[in-house]
């Protein structure tokens, strides 16, 4: 026995009127037939067939809606006198079509498309673009709430509502020009670009409305070009062909404390006001600078078989989610040190270390280092000493410092020192910590404002040399 069959024939866009002579025979000939919409230009074509409107009224979601309808349509294929439903769809059956994906999904009928003229062919012969040649993408409006995602074009689809373009302008950055294609080839067509930002402004906005983004670029894809010009470097630039992961190594850290410096800078301009345009571009650089060293180590990577940028980021984004339950399960959190706490817990599991201090690294400067101890001697309740025990104990110990009766010269300094020097050290590290400074950080700051008295003295002397 054959399987009863839904057939499914599509209206086309706008007021194109039937796909195919094909379709319309389908639908004069066939005994029973359905149309999932009355709201569209090509429907007043069909005379009194039955459709699904008022369900539309009557389902509490979309999903609810053609579930039922792709039921209701299993039925009537079943009892058919020929054992098939003509299903009668705006545009083209096999382009934004749930009800046909539940369809073919479903195991007790047949699922047959006729083809059928879609709004991707409209749109693209409106713009006078290929689909194939410029890559074209397209999008679901309602199939996710996350940022858009280049490269471009992409033709976004069921724009049906001003509400709907909303969230779609707020998945895309605010300057995005998007073109706006409205009711194509009927008498009131309107195509208009403007700033993902004014979306909010078209008001007109329904079925037959679609956007179009021709340039999106986004991160995937300047990374992907990154790589492909990492590639190209090894394969052409002499310096970067002998370059090894061992080699590189002093560069990262240069990069990594030049990119401290930027940022520091970046901060100090932003206090305040906003950051100048030149200490903008100077983080941009620099943090650049730094990734390009990943890059650069992911490249040999690869090379070696080993791993590469991809496989980097897949990784790390693994960890960190396994590292926030709070965001991706189901576990509370009270609060930043519950967080910090749970992260040591998992860290120490994931690695199978024994203590919360195996793994850090001992080439730290100093006073980061300390600070970091300091930070996870409070994961194993050794409480800090109080605000005021704390700066207390600082004085005492500077009180504490023996010295000798002349300053020493350059070819005696040594670590190998009393002990008050430590305890005054780590006394003041702790007032430190628990006033939430960073004492590197500070005492950086200080460096650069004891370089421009240099500087400024320096100045002074040419000045006077050579006034005198």
């Amino acid at each position: 026995m054959n399987q009863p069959t839904v057939r499914v024939v599509g209206l086309g866009p706008g007021d194109l009127g039937l796909a195919t002579q094909r379709s319309l025979r389908l639908i004069r000939e066939s005994p029973v037939v359905r149309l999932r919409t009355r709201v569209h230009p090509g429907a007043g074509q069909l005379g009194d067939v039955a459709s699904y409107d008022q369900w539309y009224e009557e389902a509490d979601s979309f999903e609810e809606l053609y579930a039922r309808i792709v039921e209701d349509l299993v039925g009537l294929a079943t009892t058919s006198p020929n054992g098939e439903v003509v299903y009668v769809v705006p545009g083209s059956p096999v382009v934004a079509e749930r009800t046909v994906e539940l369809l073919r999904m479903n195991p007790n009928v047949r699922t047959v498309c006729e083809p059928a003229v879609s709004v991707i062919d409209v749109a693209c012969a409106a713009l006078g673009r290929d689909p194939m040649s410029v890559g074209l993408r397209i999008v679901d409006a309602l199939g996710s709430s996350e940022p858009l995602r280049g490269p471009g074009p992409l033709l976004i689809l069921q724009t049906y509502a001003p509400e709907v373009m909303a969230s779609v302008a707020d998945r895309l950055p605010a300057h995005t020009i998007v073109t706006v294609l409205h009711h194509l080839g009927l008498s009131d067509q309107v195509i208009a670009e403007m700033p993902a930002s004014e979306l909010v402004t078209f008001e007109d906005a329904d079925h037959l409305t679609s956007l179009w983004v021709e340039g999106l670029r986004t991160a995937g894809e300047a990374m992907d070009d990154l790589v492909s010009f990492m590639r190209r470097l090894r394969a052409e630039c002499p310096w970067d062909q002998e370059q090894t992961h061992a080699s590189l190594t002093r560069h990262l850290l240069e990069e990594a404390y030049e990119t401290i410096d930027a940022l520091e800078a970046f901060v100090r301009a932003g206090e305040g006001a906003e950051p100048s345009d030149e200490a903008v571009a100077h983080v941009e650089e620099e943090l650049g600078d730094l990734l390009f060293q990943i890059v650069f180590h992911a490249e040999l990577g690869d090379e070696e078989g080993l791993f590469n940028f991809a496989t980097i980021a897949d990784a790390v984004r693994d960890k960190l989610t396994y590292r926030h339950p709070h965001v991706f399960g189901d576990v509370q959190v009270s609060g930043s040190n519950d967080v910090a706490s749970r992260w040591e817990v998992l860290k120490k599991k994931e690695k199978g270390r024994e203590s919360i201090t195996d793994g850090i690294a001992w080439q730290l400067p100093a006073l980061t280092l300390y600070a970091k101890l300091l930070r996870k001697a409070a994961l194993v309740d050794q409480a800090p000493l109080s605000g005021r025990d704390a700066r207390d104990s600082a004085v005492r110990a500077l009180g504490e410092i023996p010295f000798a009766g002349a300053s020493a010269d350059d070819s005696e300094s040594s670590s190998d020192v009393a002990t008050q020097w430590g305890d005054a050290l780590v006394s003041l590290l702790g007032a430190a910590q628990w006033a939430g400074v960073d004492l590197e950080g500070v005492l950086r700051e200080r460096a650069r404002h004891l370089r421009e008295e240099i500087r400024t003295i320096e100045e002074r002397s040419k000045g006077q040399s050579s006034s005198g």
